[in-house]
């Protein structure tokens, strides 16, 4: 019969090794698909505030003014993902990867 704390080392010891380390490019790619999947979903998010208090303002032209300053952030916002990994080549040919 197995008790608890044998049990436990055998998990332990069956757990396969850590990963090697990664290399600065393979960390930099990471980081960009990660940036850029943020920044698109921040950027749905605002347009779809935007389009729902475009929707929603009527005859109020304040709401509508304020419903087209989330959509021009939501533009800002997928600009930025599309030119992140630009950014990121950048930061990588500063760090010397």
């Amino acid at each position: 019969m197995h008790t608890f704390l044998s049990l436990l080392t055998d998990a332990v010891s069956a757990t396969p090794p850590l990963a090697a380390p990664k290399t600065v490019p393979e960390v930099i790619d990471g980081i960009t698909g990660w940036v850029m999947g943020i920044l698109a979903a921040v950027a749905t998010m605002f347009f779809a505030i935007g389009a729902l208090l475009y929707m929603g303002a009527g005859n109020d032209t304040g709401r509508v003014e304020q419903s087209k300053g989330y959509f021009k952030r939501s533009l800002g916002g997928y600009a930025l993902a599309v030119l992140s990994p630009v950014f990121l080549q950048i930061l990588q040919s500063i760090i010397g990867g």
